[in-house]
């Protein structure tokens, strides 16, 4: 017979899902209510408004779509994305691989601009494509590459959509709450994010926002989007201004619960404190890193703070100091994914996971861990170099 299953207290430093708060947990067991209760309509639109303040945005259609990331994607292209069309896909990780997919199965071609996995994306090829494709009318991007841990120039690359006449798609999945995301101010039209990651909230709810151009698209279209559940035109009629909402889908009542108070915590927080926070943390375990002979997989100008991408040693037996970690330490960290895989690690510093204890947890238990394996590593030294940083 089976019995209830109790998970153990794991530190999730890995590229997601991250550390959930206690407060986000107790919300989560707040008593259940209808999905058309009017209290619950109240929070939707409390939800809203604490989503437009997270994306920095106005837009009216900005609402939590009910599934994980990867529909907040589909989301976007389904009903932006038409037959025919011609989308420009930039690739520097595994997620740019994910659009090229999204717009093949709509029915349109994409355009690949590729660039090597650890690099952002190069404005200069994105500008050649357009030159080449000048019929192109979507751009789709990653800004913040979970497979890499690499920042993208979202803002000129959502400028240079704008300049020619094309709608950009934008993945801010690892971005959300963790770095700069300036929706309206640099003109990005659908953006998709995820809950699991610097908003430390529960997996499976996705955040979406459309801007007034991208709403015009969908409203515009000649035939059905090809998804029912994930159709905007449908799903507006209950996420609606109007208190009146028009019954679409059973929403995950109690997931939302707990969006709700990840978001009531970064608005209490504020988003510059935020950012500074994972900044601060990420130069602490780089530091760290570094100090104990380990070295970042990507250049500091362009690396996340909140997912930190890191060579493994040569000699080190990959999954087995993963599953080390695990094992001794309840400590997640994530392999490297695609082209990086056996090649790096991901190390996530990410919402409420993002915190001095967790970066000091990662770095004693990692150098525990590598001198057992006998790897070419400065023992001793990582500590204090990390919290040298923490004190300055």
């Amino acid at each position: 017979m089976a019995s209830s299953f109790y998970p153990p207290q794991r530190t999730l430093m890995g590229p997601g899902p991250s550390d959930v708060s206690p407060r986000v947990l107790g919300a989560l067991s707040r008593p259940t209510i209808g999905h058309l209760d009017p209290m619950f309509i109240a929070l939707m639109d409390e939800i809203k408004t604490l989503l437009q303040y997270a994306f920095q945005t106005e837009n009216e259609l900005t609402l939590p779509i009910s599934a994980p990331g990867s529909a907040g994607m589909e989301a976007c292209f389904v009903n932006l994305v038409s037959p025919g069309d011609k989308v420009i896909v930039c690739q520097n990780g595994v997620f740019g691989g994910r659009m090229q997919e999204n717009v093949e199965r709509c029915g349109a071609t994409a355009v690949m601009v590729q660039d090597n996995w650890g690099e952002p994306v190069s404005v200069d090829k994105v500008a050649a494509a357009f030159d080449q494709h000048p019929d192109a009318n979507l751009l789709a991007f990653v800004h913040a590459e979970t497979s890499t841990g690499v920042r993208s120039d979202a803002a000129a690359l959502c400028a240079l959509a704008t300049q020619r006449n094309a709608l950009s798609i934008v993945d801010a999945v690892t971005s959300l709450g963790g770095i700069e995301l300036q929706v309206d101010k640099w003109g990005a039209d659908a953006v998709y994010s995820g809950t699991q990651k610097c908003l430390s909230c529960i997996p499976g709810i996705s955040p979406v926002t459309f801007s007034a151009r991208a709403v015009e698209r969908i409203s515009n279209r000649t035939h059905k989007v090809q998804s029912w559940f994930l159709d905007m035109q449908l799903v507006m009629g209950y996420w609606g201004g109007s208190s009146k909402r028009a019954y679409h889908h059973t929403a995950p009542v109690n997931d939302l619960y707990a969006l709700h108070e990840s978001l009531v915590m970064l608005q209490e927080e504020g988003l510059e404190a935020a950012f500074q926070r994972h900044q601060h943390n990420h130069l602490a375990l780089v530091a760290g890193l570094e100090a104990m002979g380990l070295a970042m997989a990507v250049a500091p100008e362009c690396r996340l703070p909140q997912l930190n991408s890191v060579l493994i040693p040569e000699g080190v037996d990959d999954a087995a100091l993963r599953a080390s970690l695990l094992e001794e330490f309840d400590l997640e960290i994530g392999a490297g994914l695609g082209a990086l895989a056996g090649k790096t690690w991901r190390i996530g510093l990410m919402g409420f996971a993002s915190s001095e204890r967790n970066v000091i947890t990662c770095l004693s238990a990692l150098e525990a861990i590598l001198c057992r394996q006998n790897a070419p590593i400065n023992s001793g030294k990582a500590l204090n170099a990390a919290q040298a940083v923490f004190k300055g």
